[in-house]
């Protein structure tokens, strides 16, 4: 269903009482009694599990597809590996570690950049354009990798922050086509009816200051600005150790919310973000909803919450996806977490 973004954007920013925004999708395969290798080759169950999540979760404030940050490198030649319970991981990289220097240029300037619908992109397109006219309460949100982090995964992660000093301009041909095709992605997620998207841009953590705007930051805007508009949100996600001193890079990017992970201390990014800026997080996804218990999820989503609710752009949310298997009474936890603290 068609919304104006900006309008949902100033809504959420201007409520006292927020709903929860968590990164939520792959259990869905509890409800649907699959597998994640199921989920990721199907567009009907994708939108089905979507479905039943925001089903079980009527208080969520979006419905966030899969963050699945295999797909893209996959279309330009990098091997995954699929299990049953957990999420997709690229496992090898496109360019050659062990070539020369200006062998390894002539490698990345001849990659190709995928055609949309290439590996399982058509497949995550087909499941956002059927899930859209199921769920008509909340905007839809697509998910996509971040330039840095697709490039990362085609250089090889490792090596990659390497290449940032010793080969920068191979790294900017790579970013250049993966930014390329990003902006395809995000266009087609579009063109099928997503009210937004969240983009993970998880490998921009490990890059310093000095690195991060130039490597990073710069190519994340261009995305931004070849996307967003009045009824297309953007969501940058950010679970790195690193970004409360890279704030600047990533405010630079000008989304419409910035979603950071329990890596870092929630409290001290918002006292550094504008006030006008949504920042959303960041109750841990491996250690609590995966990991914990109920109990455990209420204190530390109440904890989250004491800390930053006096922010009045702050939005609750998980660190990063929740991972495949984690427990329902844990989600549940979550939001019952949410509830019990605005009824103070």
């Amino acid at each position: 269903m068609k919304m104006n973004m900006e309008q949902w954007t100033k809504e959420l920013l201007e409520a006292p009482v927020k709903k929860a925004i968590p990164v939520l999708s792959f259990p869905s395969i509890q409800l649907l009694d699959i597998t994640v290798r199921d989920l990721i080759s199907d567009s009907t169950l994708q939108a089905k599990g979507m479905k039943a999540v925001a089903d079980r979760t009527p208080k969520a404030g979006g419905s966030v597809s899969l963050m699945d940050l295999s797909v893209e490198a996959e279309c330009f030649g990098a091997p995954i590996r699929v299990a049953d319970d957990e999420v997709p991981t690229v496992v090898g990289s496109v360019l050659d570690t062990e070539i020369e220097e200006d062998e390894r240029m002539e490698q990345a300037e001849a990659m190709q950049v995928p055609k949309i619908g290439a590996g399982r992109t058509q497949i995550y397109i087909d499941a956002i354009a059927k899930v859209v006219e199921e769920i008509t309460d909340r905007p839809v949100f697509a998910g996509v990798i971040g330039p840095f982090s697709l490039a990362g995964r085609l250089m090889d992660v490792t090596s990659s922050m390497i290449y940032c000093y010793d080969e920068p301009d191979m790294v900017h041909v790579v970013l250049e086509k993966a930014t390329e095709f990003i902006i395809n992605y995000i266009n087609a997620y579009k063109a099928v009816g997503a009210n937004g998207v969240v983009m993970a841009e998880p490998l921009a953590g490990l890059l310093s200051p000095m690195l991060a705007q130039e490597f990073s930051g710069d190519y994340c805007k261009k995305i931004v600005d070849a996307v967003r508009d009045e009824n297309f949100a953007f969501i940058y996600h950010n679970c790195g150790n690193t970004a409360n001193v890279t704030l600047d890079s990533i405010l630079s990017c000008g989304a419409n919310a910035y979603h950071f992970g329990n890596a870092v201390d929630m409290a001290e990014i918002l006292s550094k973000v504008p006030a006008d800026t949504i920042c959303m997080g960041n109750v841990d996804p491996a250690g609590e909803f995966r990991n914990g218990t109920p109990e455990s999820v209420r204190k530390a989503t109440l904890d989250v919450m004491e800390k930053c609710c006096s922010y009045p752009n702050f939005v609750i949310s998980s660190g990063c996806d929740i991972p495949p298997m984690s427990s329902w009474d844990n989600i549940d936890a979550f939001f019952a977490a949410v509830d019990e603290f605005y009824a103070k």
